[in-house]
């Protein structure tokens, strides 16, 4: 029988330890605070703007929020990031993406201090990274390895292979579990028989934004599939990029979608506001 990897309660368990670490700060007169700054109102962008603001409440942090027209100018919005970079009272910053068009993304994310870059996607966090320095982590994927080390997953010496390459997951993943210890494999829209390649993973991390692509013959037997992908059918319904219900009985555990990967993107966020503040 599959172990049902529970990331609402790991999630609900990070944000309750944020919690209590946050109350020991007011004690000592320091607030936590993250800026969260949103152009225009994608409407995906502002669930996701609402769900911080919910979890900073929980947790005790203080939200701030500029919520700017679509129109705002690139410069406008670099100016806005100087000003927050400077201010003592801030220890976290973040722009919610995707950007309007007519903004470039990576002009913004590198005009955020790197001290202050609590989603984890300026440069020099990536650098931090892939040399093993201390810095803030994309938090998609620290919360991947939450999962694996709360649940008790053994990573040292396993067969890991990751599916997608992205600056956001894929890559971050790949430095983390090698980190971890794991032997890293990563395949690519290019990679070719990836059948095989995946049939090797002791775990499987799927980031590939394709619903329900991965079935069961790219799964070898007892294998622990982590599904990082999120997915609305027609009729609302979510999924994720692995075919949960065709591989459930081959897998020895696997997250689900929704209630996996998604709640533990934010418990990281958290979780790096609270480490600036301390740093």
């Amino acid at each position: 029988m599959a172990i049902i990897i529970d990331g609402k309660k790991i999630s609900k368990d990070i944000k309750d330890e944020l919690r209590a670490q946050v109350e020991l700060l007011k004690k000592k007169n320091f607030e936590v605070t993250l800026c969260v700054i949103q152009v225009g109102d994608d409407p995906a962008s502002t669930i996701y703007v609402r769900n911080k603001k919910k979890a900073c409440e929980y947790v005790g942090i203080k939200s701030l929020a500029y919520e700017l027209p679509e129109e705002t100018s690139q410069e406008q919005l670099i100016d806005i990031i100087h000003e927050l970079n400077e201010r003592p009272d801030i220890n976290g910053i973040l722009v919610q993406l995707p950007l309007p068009k007519h903004i470039d993304e990576d002009k913004i994310i590198q005009a955020i201090s790197p001290d202050k870059d609590v989603d984890g996607f300026h440069p020099q966090s990536v650098g931090r990274l892939s040399i093993g320095q201390k810095g803030f982590v994309s938090c998609t994927p620290a919360g991947v390895v939450q999962l694996l080390k709360r649940y008790n997953f053994p990573i040292e010496g396993k067969e890991c292979v990751i599916v997608g390459r992205s600056n956001i997951v894929g890559k971050p993943m790949a430095m983390l579990m090698l980190r971890e210890n794991a032997t890293v494999t990563v395949c690519h829209s290019r990679t070719k028989n990836l059948a095989e390649i995946t049939k090797r993973a002791d775990i499987l991390i799927v980031a590939i934004g394709k619903s329900k692509f991965i079935t069961r013959e790219y799964i070898k037997d007892g294998a622990i599939v982590i599904d990082v992908g999120m997915h609305r059918d027609e009729n609302n319904k979510l999924s994720g990029d692995v075919d949960y219900d065709d591989v459930l009985d081959k897998v020895s555990a696997i997250t689900p979608v929704p209630g996996g990967v998604g709640p533990m993107t934010i418990a990281m966020l958290m979780y790096n506001c609270v480490e600036s503040a301390m740093a």
